[in-house]
Formats: structure tokens, sequence, C-alpha cells
């Protein structure tokens, strides 16, 4: 992924963070909620504010819990595997399973690894939810897959009709201003494709979204960014 996942200076503080970002490579930091320690370094799972409790390093989630539904189409994250399935997060209150029988390659028993890692962005659908909102993801059909490029924003899932905009007006009005490809998964993750400064144009354009959504005139907001 492509954006601020590059950057190699350690967040600090009690600073905004993305995913794939590098927080620390102090000895004996430990990861918390939102955290994975990949090759002794903490990376970052989620968008948040990054905290530090003592030796723990902690995101809090700028975004609302997701409630998965089946069908929904979503953005999810690698955070671990077994033999045979990859567990996903997808910003719900319980992580998704992936089976290997729902992925779009064929997987051999104990090479899940192979095919996805820890930390890996994936385009995917809710195949099922059960009573406790657990729930089982599919990598199999039209345009689901591994997002290998581009760069994922989170917004609290509620404003996503926001985003959207009335007969899909305000996505398109997003898409023009970076002149890139955007994806709007249920649970608030946002998939942006293009060249880095359409994609920072999006990016902020997005930052005032999640600032004023609640305000009117959002729309005047939104294509005065166009004549900046």
């Amino acid at each position: 992924m492509t954006g601020d996942s590059t950057s190699n200076e350690p967040a600090s503080g009690s600073t905004l963070v993305h995913p794939g970002e590098r927080l620390s490579a102090e000895e004996g930091a430990r990861a918390g909620h939102g955290v994975r320690l990949i090759d002794g370094t903490l990376v970052a799972m989620k968008t948040g504010n990054m905290q530090k409790h003592g030796n723990t390093v902690t995101i809090e989630p700028l975004s609302s819990r997701y409630v998965p539904r089946a069908s929904d189409l979503i953005v999810g994250y690698i955070e671990g595997m077994t033999n045979n399935i990859w567990f996903v997060d997808i910003g719900a209150a319980f992580n998704a399973i992936l089976p290997m029988s729902l992925a779009p390659w064929k997987v051999e028993f104990g090479a899940v690894r192979q095919h996805l890692g820890i930390g890996d962005a994936i385009l995917c659908r809710v195949q099922e939810v059960d009573e406790t909102h657990s729930s089982v993801v599919t990598m199999k059909g039209m345009g689901l897959r591994k997002l290998k490029s581009g760069f994922i924003e989170e917004i609290p899932p509620h404003i996503i009709g926001k985003v959207v905009g009335k007969g899909g007006g305000m996505l398109q009005q997003l898409k023009s201003l970076g002149q890139s490809r955007m994806i709007i998964g249920q649970n608030g993750r946002v998939w942006i494709d293009g060249d880095q400064s359409g994609m920072s144009e999006v990016r902020e354009a997005m930052d005032v979204i999640r600032e004023t959504a609640h305000l009117p005139g959002l729309n005047e907001r939104i294509a005065a960014l166009a004549t900046e």
C-alpha cells in the first residue's frame, strides 16, 4: 500500500496513525489494541490516535463499530491465520474468518501465509453472520481481491451516506476531484487508488467530510476544494 505507510519515522505522542504505519522500535515496547508486532517493529492495524500506556502502545480508533450484515462489501485486514483460515479485522466487535475454501485461489492446507500475510488488506464480502455477530467473509466474487495499491481511509460507518451522496453524487465528485478510483466498504473503510497528488486531494476532502458531515453545505465545501 502507498501513502503514509511508507514513512520511516516512528509515530510518537498522541499522533494520528494509519494501517501499516510503523509506530515504535523502542526496546521492550508491547503491542496493545490495534497494534501488531511484525519483524520486531510495532505496526498500526487501524486508523486512530496512537497512545502509550507504560510500555504498551495502543490505537484509539476514530470510527464507530461496524455491525456486519450478510452481503456487505467491506475492506478487511489480515490479523492472523491457522493452517486453513485467516482471521480478518473488519472493524466489528469480533474478527471475521476467511476459510481457505472461500479464497479466490487454490490454497493448499498449511500454505495460507503464501497468499495473504498479516497486515494485508482485502476487498471481500460478508457471507454469513451468526447470532453473536461473528461472521464469515468470502473473496469469491467479481472484483473481490487483495488490495495491492492505493490507500485506505476510515470513516465512521454512520456517515457513509454522506460520502456516497444522493444518487452517488458525492462519490462521483470525490473521484473527479482526485482523478482516482474509490470503493466504499460498508464497514467505513474507503479504498482510494490513483497518483499521489490525486489521493492527497481525496484524503483532504475525506477529512472535511469527517469533521463537518453534521453541518449544512457539505457539497459546497467539497466543491470549493477543486478551485483551491
